[in-house]
């Protein structure tokens, strides 16, 4: 008998983790680096693809919590990425002036309420105002990689087509492969994006790549939850991001910029 809501905590590294007993701290790419967090949960036990991990990031997670958990809904979120808290009492009861950030991380008991009349939450969605979602990833990273996406979904989900190139050409998104739902519509979508990752796979020569930019299959995933949910017609809620460390949006802002207007390729993480 599975738990009501598991939320897999990602991470590849020791980091503070929530308290609420939904969330379960999850070791991504253990079967690279197996000792790093011997005390969380694993996902390189059972059926898994922890290996591919350079590539997939936080999805070897996101794989492991489908084919392991039977937790009635599940999720996944981030070490340095959370859902916060939308109920206005909550943080004056919590101290929104707090320093502490993690004391406004949504609690199970708020997003069981905010389950009830929905079975999907994401983050709010990201606005990149001046940049297309394709044109976006078009200036950071080989724009390719998305015209490979949409072959592939041409010719094998026709039905995901129309979504595809809507989300192409707007500008907002639900970004960052944060989401809780049910785990027979995780299920769904787990089959359908793994489908279409494995074979962006198959089509793309990445022997060149370095480790940053071998990340293609993760970095793909994250436009495809409006795709997949916008085809189906599912109704969500949404929840703002919290980040527990501050962030530095003087140094997104600039190299957001410099790939726009100065043709400079992302080479890390901001």
């Amino acid at each position: 008998m599975g738990r009501p809501v598991t939320v897999a905590v990602i991470s590849h590294k020791p980091y503070r983790m929530p308290q609420d007993p939904m969330y379960l701290p999850l070791h991504v790419g253990a079967a690279l680096h197996p000792d790093v967090l011997p005390d969380w949960a694993q996902d390189n036990t059972g059926d898994n693809i922890s290996e591919r991990n350079a590539k997939y990031s936080e999805l070897t997670g996101l794989y492991w919590l489908w084919k392991n958990d039977d937790s009635d809904y599940q999720g996944i979120v981030h070490y340095r990425r959370h859902f916060g808290t939308a109920n206005r009492s909550a943080k004056a009861a919590k101290g929104t002036a707090s320093r502490d950030r993690f004391q406004r991380i949504v609690s199970e008991q708020e997003l069981s309420q905010l389950l009830e009349g929905c079975d999907i939450v994401l983050p709010r969605k990201r606005d990149y105002y001046i940049e297309t979602i394709y044109s976006h990833y078009a200036h950071t990273f080989p724009g390719e990689q998305l015209d490979t996406t949409r072959a592939i979904i041409a010719e094998q989900h026709p039905e995901y087509l129309p979504a595809f190139d809507t989300l192409m050409k707007g500008k907002k998104a639900h970004m960052f492969n944060m989401f809780i739902m049910s785990r027979e519509k995780l299920g769904e979508y787990c089959t359908w994006l793994f489908a279409v990752l494995e074979e962006l796979e198959r089509r793309t020569d990445d022997s060149a790549y370095d480790a940053f930019n071998a990340r293609y299959p993760g970095r793909i995933s994250e436009m495809l939850m409006d795709v997949w949910l916008n085809t189906r017609g599912y109704a969500y809620a949404e929840l703002p991001v919290i980040s527990p460390e501050p962030v530095n949006w003087a140094k997104k802002g600039t190299g957001f910029l410099m790939a726009k207007f100065g043709g400079k390729k992302y080479g890390k993480s901001f």
